[in-house]
This record gives C-alpha cells, sequence and structure tokens, in this order.
C-alpha cells in the first residue's frame, strides 16, 4: 500500500536515491554527459540501439526488407547500453535529442538523415522503400492508426505496469492496479480486433504489426516483466494466434536477436554488421571460440 501520510511537496525536487532498477540512469535533465562519437560501419543505414521492444521493431523492419531483396536496407546494429549511459555520449545525442534507443542515420544519401523514435524510424523506411504500409484509404489510416495506438499506449505497459510490478523499489498496490486494469484493457481492444483482422492492418502484414508485435506479443507470451499468470495473457486467444504467427516470420526471429543481451546466448546477436553475422557471430559461439 501507498504511505496515505504523504503530501507532495510545494516545489519538486530531484531525489537520486529514488527510482528504482533504473535509478543510475534517471534524470530530469536532457543532454549528455561525456563526448563520444558514435561508429560508422559501411552499410547504408546505421542503427544504435538495443533489443527491448523498442529496438526490436526496427531490426525486424530491416530484416524484413533485407528479406524483400532491398539491399539499400542493409545495416550496421550498433549495441547501446543503456544501464552503462550509452545513450548519454555526445554522439548519440546528436542523433536522438531524447537519449532513448532507437536511433538510426539514414547514410543512403549525400546528407545523413537522423530520424529517432521507432515509430518514425518505421514510418521512414516503409516510404522510403514503399512497402509494409498501404498506399492509400482505408488500409493505410488503419495502419498508421495502429502504429500510433502502439506509440501511445506501451507507456502504460513499460513506465506504468512494468515499472510498479517488476521494477519499483517498493509494491504499490494502487499503481499495479491501476496499470493493470490499463493493460489489460489493451489487450482486450487487441484481441477483439484480431478476432476478424488477421493482422493488424487487415489481411497485410505491416508496419504497425512490427511495431505492436514486440511489446504486446512478448507480454502474450509471459516474457515481459514476469506478469503474464498475474495478468492472465492466455485468456486472450486471439493476440495469441496474432503473436504465434508472426514469431513464425524468419525475419522476426533474426530481427529479435539483434542488440539483445538476455536470455538464451544462442538467440542473441550484440551486433550486427553482416548478414552472416547470425552464422558466425552468436554469443554462444563467441563464448565456445
Amino acid at each position: 500500500m501507498t504511505d496515505a501520510t504523504y503530501t507532495p511537496a510545494k516545489i519538486w525536487t530531484w531525489n537520486k536515491a529514488s527510482g528504482g532498477r533504473f535509478a543510475n540512469i534517471n534524470r530530469p535533465i536532457a543532454g549528455s554527459t561525456h563526448e563520444k562519437e558514435l561508429p560508422i560501419g559501411r552499410h547504408p543505414m546505421q542503427l544504435y540501439s538495443l533489443g527491448t521492444p523498442n529496438g526490436v521493431k526496427v531490426t525486424v523492419m530491416l530484416e524484413e526488407l533485407l528479406a524483400l531483396g532491398h539491399t539499400g536496407a542493409e545495416y550496421d546494429a550498433w549495441l547501446i547500453r543503456i544501464s552503462e549511459g550509452d545513450q548519454f555520449g555526445s554522439g548519440f545525442v546528436d542523433a536522438n535529442p531524447n537519449s532513448k534507443i532507437p536511433a538510426l542515420v539514414d547514410r543512403s544519401g549525400s546528407t545523413p538523415i537522423n530520424v529517432f523514435e521507432s515509430g518514425a524510424i518505421l514510418l521512414h523506411l516503409a516510404e522510403k522503400f514503399g512497402v509494409f504500409l498501404p498506399a492509400q484509404g482505408q488500409a493505410r489510416a488503419a495502419c498508421l492508426s495502429w502504429l500510433f495506438w502502439q506509440m501511445g499506449s506501451a507507456p502504460y505497459l513499460g513506465g506504468g505496469f512494468g515499472h510498479f510490478y517488476a521494477y519499483a523499489p517498493m509494491k504499490i498496490e494502487y499503481a499495479i492496479d491501476r496499470f493493470a486494469m490499463e493493460v489489460k484493457r489493451q489487450l482486450d481492444v487487441l484481441d477483439r480486433h484480431l478476432a476478424t483482422s488477421e493482422y493488424m492492418a487487415g489481411q497485410d502484414y505491416s508496419i504497425a504489426d512490427m511495431a505492436i508485435w514486440p511489446w504486446y506479443g512478448a507480454l502474450a507470451k509471459g516474457l515481459l516483466y514476469g506478469g503474464g499468470e498475474f495478468l492472465q495473457v492466455q485468456e486472450y486467444k486471439h493476440v495469441q494466434r496474432w503473436t504465434d504467427q508472426i514469431a513464425l516470420r524468419p525475419a522476426v526471429k533474426r530481427g529479435r536477436m539483434v542488440n539483445r543481451l538476455m536470455g538464451d546466448p544462442a538467440n542473441q546477436l550484440h551486433e550486427r554488421h553482416d548478414a552472416s553475422d547470425f552464422d558466425t557471430k552468436t554469443q554462444d559461439k563467441l563464448a565456445s571460440s
């Protein structure tokens, strides 16, 4: 239970001792903390990221583009260790003033283009290559609506439910109940929609699916915050069907490995600089070499 005697101060002050698991990287100011240029590889797309749900969105998109033969989507994926503050290096802040992963630098033209926020990156790539985004009409509207639904909804899942259920330094019943209720409402929204639609925007797989799946697919399988049983995620049958269907895609399997630091080492590829890295540089092979 929360402290019923707490009354907020007239003026908030920064208490560095609070914040739970990520307190060492949370701060109320923006900008860089140290000088560090970003590395640049040989491919048109330079991705600076981590294998969290937001990072997986982009690596799945890039792998899907390559699977379709779009060689202009070749990419280097550089690991940004957020727990060590890599996102506050001067080069990363130049690419993304918000200091959050992922950040993409599109170097395919004469002038590099910086793109940040995962949804913006998906949209940039979809428009650049002309795929995974319907060109017009209701299908396009649905795709963009669900893409932005994810961008607006996931903070309630991550910073809301995930933080208070798994990471907060104390269990606050009101906060957990409030965000659990909202996340279950979101799952119900998805389940009702997917009862009549194969994918989020209709019969075709799109960037809307790529945006939603890393968050809500992981949640549906009990892989996010350890909250699967608590939220009874198995009840959402249509979300489960959609989750399993997308998980079978070869590009999705590859994309979710990139910049990954957790789980089975065989499913981790800390950095990706060539397609052959999936065969030669997964972390279990590195450990045994």
